[in-house]
């Protein structure tokens, strides 16, 4: 989405100065910041379509850049870059409400590829005045809400875009492989955990009483519904 402000957060001059190129010759507007503080103050002045965030800087990391944004409900999406390969490392990400993660080293081209597939998956309108709803769960599509029980749910962008593909297939079993496409706009089929790990975030927030309405198929998928009795 050519156009929409990125800002870029790395204390690695050379990096920093590269991405940020890379970014404006896709005709993206990017603003940068040399490290975390830096990075909180230019995304409260900017309000950037997307945040480019190294998790490993002095001072402040990604990782708590990330949590201090979550923790004032600021669901601009962030795209980690991380030189650690560690599972537990990109599970803590997104658990912190990262939408995406980049393992260092990674080409220009992959960046562009994840900030397309992001902003694709967040900035994505229907026009269509329609309510997706199951049991005492109400998705306003045109409002852009979730309401649970007559409660509005705060939902990052990743979960939005997974509970409404969940919710236009509900009673259907959808894959890891399909959801992925479908909500992280690839495959990257080595790291399937992340659709457990955002089904998890979807079940703390709306599979809060009974009937559960997002269940497991054991070596299927994930499906939405409520199972008969």
């Amino acid at each position: 989405m050519p156009g929409e402000h990125l800002l870029v957060v790395d204390d690695e001059e050379n990096l920093r100065t590269m991405l940020c190129a890379a970014l404006r010759h896709n005709e993206f507007e990017v603003s940068s910041a040399t490290n975390g503080r830096e990075g909180l103050a230019a995304i409260s002045e900017h309000k950037p379509d997307l945040v480019v965030l190294d998790v490993m800087m002095p001072d402040l990391d990604g990782f708590e850049v990330c949590r201090r944004m979550r923790a004032e409900n600021d669901q601009t999406p962030v795209l980690f870059l991380t030189a650690s390969d560690s599972t537990q490392d990109k599970v803590r990400g997104l658990r912190l409400g990262a939408d995406d993660y980049l393992e260092k080293p990674f080409s220009l081209e992959e960046l562009v590829a994840r900030t397309h597939s992001i902003l694709r998956r967040t900035n994505r309108s229907t026009g269509s005045n329609r309510i997706i709803e199951l049991d005492d769960v109400q998705m306003d599509l045109d409002a852009h809400l979730v309401v649970k029980s007559g409660k509005h749910v705060h939902l990052s962008p990743t979960e939005y875009e997974l509970l409404k593909y969940l919710l236009e297939n509900q009673g259907k079993v959808l894959s890891k492989p399909q959801i992925l496409r479908q909500v992280w706009g690839y495959d990257f089929e080595t790291n399937g955990g992340v659709v457990e790990t955002y089904i998890g975030y979807l079940r703390k927030k709306l599979d809060t009483n009974e009937p559960k309405l997002i269940h497991t198929v054991r070596g299927a998928g994930y499906t939405m519904r409520i199972q008969p009795t």
